[in-house]
Order: C-alpha cells, then sequence, then structure tokens
C-alpha cells in the first residue's frame, strides 16, 4: 500500500514538474515573433526596423521569422496568415498602407496580437489583438534641424551666402502628415538658430525610388537650396549631396561611410523598446495599449553621432541643450509662437484623430500655446502648411 501511494505520489510530482516546464517554455523561447517589411535592407527605413527586430529578439531569446518586399496589399495580409500558420503568435508590420491587411488578419486570428507602426486606426478599432505604435520623432528631426541651422550659419559666416539665401531643400515621400510633421519639425529646429531660413520641398510619391530621390535632390540643389535632407528611404538624397558638395541631414540612419565629407546627422525612431515591451506583454498575457509613442526618454528617438567633419563647431553641445529642454518640457517642437500660417498665429486647429474614410477633423490639438503631437494618438497628425516652406509639386 505505502508503495502504490509513494508511486502515485512521484506520478503527480513528475505531471506537475512538466506542467510547470512546459508553462516557461512557452512564456520564454518557445515564443516566435514574425515581421512584416515593406523593402529590405536596402532600404533605410526597413533596415532600421529589421536591426530592431533582430536586436529585440535575440535580447530576449525568442524566435523570429523575418518576410521582406511585402506591399501595401493584400500581400500583407497573405503574409500575416502564413506567419500565423508558421507558429508566430506576435506579428508586426512596418508600413502605414500595411493596416487595413493587418486588422483584416487581426479579426480572423484573435488569439495572435497584431502590431502596426504609423498606424492610426486601432484606438477606434478597438479589437484586443490590434494595436498601433509610433513615436515623437518629430523631436528628432527637430534636433536635426538645429545641426542643419547651425551648418547654414556657418556658411553665412563664411562667405559662401548671404543670410537671405539659407535656404534649405527636403525630398519627401508623399503628402501624408507622417511627411509634414517631419519637414516641418525640421524646418522649425533649423529656423530656431538661424531664423532668415526657407525651404523648398518636393515629392517622389514613393517611400523607396532612389532614382526620384536623387533627382528631387538634385533639383533642388539647382534651385540654390544649401543644404538637404529628406523622408525617403534611399540613398538617393544623400549620394546626390555628396556628389555636389553640399550638407545633407538623412534620416534612419547614418550616412556617413558612403557620404563622409557632406552628412552632418540623422534622426531616427529606435523600434527596438517598443519590440521588446509588446513581446515580453504577450508573453505574459499582458495587455498591449492600442496606441503607443515611445519617446526621448524611453530611448525610442535618438540622432546618430555627428560627423564633426561637415557639422558646424558646438553641434553636439546645442543638441544636448535642446534634447534637455524637450525632455524637461520647457521647449515644444509645434510652439505656436514660432510658426504662423498665412501671417497669422494659429490660436486653434482641428486635427484628424479618429481616421474616417473622410479623414474628418475632430479633435482640438492646440493648447497652452502649442500643437500637441503624437498625443491625442501616436501617429502624426500636423499637416499644416506654414509659412516659410515652399511646396514644389502636391501630387502625392
Amino acid at each position: 500500500m505505502k508503495k502504490a501511494i509513494a508511486l502515485i505520489l512521484a506520478l503527480v510530482m513528475c505531471f506537475a514538474l512538466a506542467a510547470c516546464g512546459s508553462q516557461n517554455k512557452t512564456n520564454d523561447s518557445s515564443m516566435k515573433v514574425g515581421f512584416i517589411f515593406l523593402h529590405d535592407e536596402n532600404s533605410t527605413y526597413d533596415l532600421n526596423f529589421i536591426n530592431a527586430a533582430k536586436a529585440a529578439c535575440e535580447e530576449l531569446g525568442v524566435e523570429y521569422v523575418l518576410r521582406t518586399n511585402i506591399p501595401e496589399g493584400q500581400e500583407c495580409y497573405n503574409a500575416a496568415a502564413e506567419l500565423v500558420d508558421d507558429g508566430c503568435t506576435v506579428i508586426f508590420a512596418d508600413s502605414f498602407g500595411h493596416e487595413d491587411y493587418m486588422i483584416q488578419a487581426a479579426k480572423e486570428f484573435p488569439d495572435v496580437q497584431f502590431c502596426h507602426a504609423t498606424g492610426t486606426k486601432a484606438h477606434t478599432e478597438k479589437l484586443a489583438n490590434y494595436h498601433n505604435a509610433f513615436a515623437s520623432i518629430y523631436e528628432g528631426r527637430y534636433l536635426a534641424g538645429i545641426a542643419a541651422g547651425m551648418k547654414l550659419n556657418e556658411m553665412i559666416a563664411a562667405g559662401q551666402f548671404t543670410a537671405d539665401e539659407a535656404k534649405m531643400g527636403y525630398v519627401g515621400a508623399f503628402t501624408y502628415a507622417e511627411v509634414i510633421s517631419g519637414y516641418t519639425s525640421f524646418f522649425l529646429g533649423a529656423r530656431s538658430v538661424c531664423p532668415t531660413v526657407t525651404m523648398e520641398v518636393t515629392f517622389t510619391g514613393s517611400w523607396y525610388d532612389e532614382t526620384a530621390e536623387k533627382e528631387g535632390a538634385t533639383k533642388l540643389i539647382q534651385n540654390g537650396c544649401k543644404l538637404i535632407s529628406q523622408h525617403a528611404d534611399s540613398m538617393g538624397a544623400p549620394t546626390a549631396c555628396e556628389t555636389a558638395g553640399i550638407p545633407n541631414v538623412s534620416y534612419n540612419g547614418s550616412t556617413q561611410k558612403a557620404c563622409p565629407n557632406t552628412f552632418i546627422v540623422s534622426s531616427r525612431i529606435d523600434w527596438t523598446p517598443y519590440f521588446k515591451f509588446a513581446i515580453q506583454a504577450a508573453q505574459k498575457g499582458e495587455e498591449i495599449p492600442y496606441d503607443w509613442t515611445g519617446t526621448l526618454a524611453t530611448g525610442s528617438v535618438v540622432l546618430t553621432d555627428v560627423n564633426e567633419t561637415a557639422a558646424a563647431a558646438g553641434t553636439v553641445e546645442a543638441l544636448a541643450a535642446a534634447r534637455t529642454a524637450l525632455e524637461a518640457g520647457t521647449l515644444h517642437v509645434f510652439d505656436i509662437n514660432t510658426y504662423t500660417v498665412g501671417g497669422d498665429v494659429q490660436n486653434s486647429y482641428l486635427a484628424d484623430i479618429d481616421t474616417d474614410p473622410a479623414y474628418t477633423p475632430d479633435t482640438e490639438v492646440i493648447a497652452d500655446g502649442y500643437f500637441h503631437e503624437s498625443e491625442f494618438r501616436s501617429a502624426p497628425a500636423f499637416d499644416v502648411q506654414i509659412d516659410g516652406i515652399n511646396l514644389l509639386d502636391t501630387a502625392f
């Protein structure tokens, strides 16, 4: 009898230990995470995501699957469904146009968490397994703009052109709020130190088109722009600047190796903190917010090292001081006293926060003297055309 009881107890202990071991495995290294990218490593935008995906998953010890060159169409849903079939329980996508297809997948696979960068609909769709994320990159672009303005001041002081000729150029992809917010914050950063600066913006109609981006930068240089920046994902603009000897502020990573004489600095979103946060929440069965905004404080908005060969003297110190002010809340990028619209101060603005098919403005976003970007939702909403910026084309 004693032997039988001992045997039963031993079996119970074995089952208990097996159960505990299975649970630990499920909550740790057994997780598989899927990623959907619009392009591949040749795109600076996607490379930034890919590097963050690998870093987060390797740090957490989870398996991952990368799917590259997935268009903003039904292919995105197909890729998501294939990742589910492959055993992925958390799936990320990195491009604005992926959103509707990620939502479609989230509705079909309720046991899988779907996280989408740059999207706008999670907080209104309110699916328990669909989430948006972005970061206050406008603060990073503002800092990069300070570096640009300081370079213009240095060139003015050296007699290369007059203060009235301080014109920058900007190569944008589309006329989305994300791009408008980016080039406006960059411009405001530059103007905070170089008050006479103006800017021309040209658009390519594509997130990644090296030829169009290079041609756009070349056109801006021919128009008399003294410095070029971009919100487009290839090396087209930076290489055009290096060839022409025009200073460049890039995006999503350093281009110093390819452009040692003209690259000044780059701002980017570091997606590693969000990837880690969402994966760990899924591991623990904890809620992932509908809408998550990374900041300077979370390590989600970063600058590359300044290339002091091309940058103006004192740039590193100026960026550090401005960053401190941004984090302290004593400096606001879209302070309404620093820009005008049609010659007037912008005291009120209804933005499209709760996106609908007509993009109807629905939320007052100006309070306390500034436009509250990325606070009502993570994705940018600043789509105002301010004075001092000239759009060369608006077809996109």
